[in-house]
């Protein structure tokens, strides 16, 4: 897109689709952006993202990285496939390597975390669309270290034990956050939480948040 027709040049506002699985947050982030961009669908798993994505043709996906029916890669792959003009920004809580690198490996121009203000994330998208690549200053970092090394990072087959979801708690609780933050930050039950720290403790054979804790560090998980 030249310039004279680029989004930044306040000629038209990009459309664009939201795709997260907390419908109260997505309500948030239409709120947030306000009529910096046009919203035209959302969705909260990977099969109505894509079905939503191939009928409104955005020129942008605002994409959370864990969804219900096989994550973010897997709409990038699915759409990317027969639709490679649309551009996919990531959004999402989590701020790990490994996400941000599959994500970007899969096809996204940028990265982004939630902590992000909706004016940042008005910028951001605007400059995603007219093909800038945009990430949170600290995740820029990853990108450049996955993609000058010759070799994938290694797995870890301890960590590939737990769920997405498993992993966004381990991070938080690990970082200190009690339980409610935990809940809040990840729009689910203080309920839920503890049955995932439970799940995660039981799985990485750990007694308690403190070793937890530990476990996370010494793999630079915070």
């Amino acid at each position: 897109m030249g310039e004279e027709n680029s989004f930044a040049s306040g000629g038209a506002v990009p459309r664009v689709v939201i795709v997260d699985d907390h419908r109260l947050f997505r309500s948030g982030v239409r709120g947030e952006l306000g009529d910096a961009v046009d919203v035209v669908g959302e969705a909260g798993d990977v099969d109505s993202a894509v079905s939503v994505i191939s009928e409104q043709r955005p020129d942008l996906v605002l994409l959370d990285v864990h969804l219900p029916g096989g994550g973010g890669v897997e709409v990038l792959r699915r759409v990317l496939a027969r639709h490679p003009e649309i551009r996919f920004l990531a959004l999402s809580v989590s701020d790990a390597a490994e996400d941000v690198i599959g994500v970007v490996r899969g096809g996204a121009r940028g990265y982004v975390t939630k902590t992000i203000s909706g004016k940042e994330l008005a910028s951001a998208i605007v400059r995603v669309a007219d093909g800038d690549a945009v990430f949170s200053p600290r995740l820029a970092g990853f990108v450049l270290d996955a993609f000058a090394a010759t070799d994938a990072p290694p797995m870890d087959p301890e960590l590939d034990r737990l769920t997405q979801r498993e992993r966004e708690v381990l991070r938080l609780i690990a970082r200190g956050y009690a339980y409610k933050e935990v809940a809040k930050e990840l729009f689910i039950s203080v309920k839920t939480v503890e049955t995932h720290v439970s799940s995660v403790l039981r799985k990485l054979q750990l007694s308690n948040r403190h070793e937890l804790s530990r476990w996370a560090t010494a793999r630079k998980l915070v």
